[in-house]
């Protein structure tokens, strides 16, 4: 697709961050059925439901735009997806894969972040505030998420891991 204009642009980015959800709905399940942690496999599940609504309002913003929803890939994604994996299949089911997994989700947290925020800032530019509007309910969510991992990775999973490592050494 060629861009020349802003609405290119934004069009653009919408059919990357509808990619970037549509895998991670895939990539999801596959977390939760990997982690040994009943919180964090929580957490990865209502994430899940969360994503879903996020591909909802996706189609819900290329309605608005009057646009067919396509999908451009998100290279970036594809990759910090691959790292979620290379955990699952390098390091056995214990709480040191689980800190892992909240590392690479992290990651893909952030770079959903800052997608939705340069997004946002087109759709406004634009004068597109209801599409704004629906990206932004998204962008609060990432964030409540990305705190959440942190919360369970400080409260219990990373002095987990730290405590397999030293037993193992001892």
């Amino acid at each position: 697709m060629k861009i020349e204009t802003l609405d290119d642009l934004l069009y653009k980015e919408l059919q990357e961050l509808y990619d970037e959800e549509e895998r991670l709905t895939q990539a999801l399940p596959k977390m939760a059925r990997n982690t040994g942690s009943a919180r964090l496999r929580e957490a990865f599940q209502q994430h899940l439901a969360q994503t879903l609504e996020h591909v909802s309002r996706l189609e819900e913003c290329f309605r608005h735009l009057g646009k067919k929803r396509g999908r451009e890939t998100a290279s970036g994604m594809k990759g910090l997806i691959q790292e979620g994996e290379h955990a699952i299949g390098h390091i056995q089911m214990s709480p040191l894969r689980d800190a892992a997994l909240i590392g690479a989700a992290k990651r893909v947290e952030h770079y959903e972040m800052g997608a939705y925020t340069g997004t946002i800032s087109f759709a406004r530019a634009l004068g597109h505030e209801n599409i704004a509007t629906l990206l932004e309910k998204t962008l609060e969510e990432e964030r409540e998420t990305d705190a959440k991992l942190t919360e369970i990775a400080e409260s219990t999973v990373n002095q987990e891991a730290l405590q397999l490592g030293a037993h193992q050494r001892g």
